[in-house]
């Protein structure tokens, strides 16, 4: 199966040509047929010139720019609309969560879930973030479990994975297009029943 990794990035010239050089040898050995498509969304930092020279260099590795400020949810969006992948995967290009567990993500496709996401917030996390980050996620969390009606924990975690037909079937009736898009995702893929799969990370 074709796995296409999205990275959604704006003025992250510090940080994407590491993410990129890590995340090749991840995939090669998970999945060999793979992209990785850099989503950049009108960065003014000189990432859009890096990027460029990253997909010129990398056959797997696509540049998607956007003149101008998409946010988030629609840059997601595009990318994924014009990605091949049959797994579809996005991660946040400063690696806070650790790429040993992207074959887990990425195997809970293979079994069967529909939609994937990591979770700082399960027993066996081993993810390190400031206290005060800490407290406002669990808020944040647990308001929306609670206004929901929902049992995912961990909205928001830049590390998610989706069977191609499950995210195609929610991704046009996303409304936000900006920080919320996580959660709207995960809300609708449990509105609709499909299966989603928590792996702490």
């Amino acid at each position: 199966m074709r796995v296409s990794v999205v990275v959604p990035v704006y003025n992250e010239v510090e940080r994407l040509e590491r993410c990129i050089e890590r995340l090749k040898p991840e995939l090669e050995r998970i999945s060999p047929d793979y992209e990785i498509i850099i989503a950049e969304d009108g960065s003014t930092d000189g990432t859009k010139e890096l990027a460029e020279k990253l997909s010129k260099e990398n056959k797997n590795v696509i540049h998607l720019h956007s003149d101008e400020r998409l946010g988030r949810g629609r840059a997601l969006n595009r990318a994924f609309k014009m990605s091949s992948g049959d797994i579809l995967v996005y991660m946040d290009a400063d690696l806070a969560t650790d790429l040993r567990h992207l074959e887990t993500l990425i195997g809970c496709i293979r079994d069967g879930a529909h939609f994937a996401t990591g979770s700082r917030m399960l027993k066996g996390s081993d993810t390190e973030r400031p206290m005060k980050r800490e407290i406002a996620s669990r808020i944040y969390n647990f308001l929306v479990r609670f206004l929901f009606r929902i049992h995912i924990r961990d909205m928001q975690c830049g590390f998610k994975a989706f069977e191609r037909k499950a995210l195609f079937d929610i991704l046009d009736e996303i409304e936000d297009n900006h920080w919320f898009w996580d959660t709207e995702c995960l809300i609708r893929a449990d509105r609709k029943g499909y299966r989603v799969c928590l792996l702490y990370t």
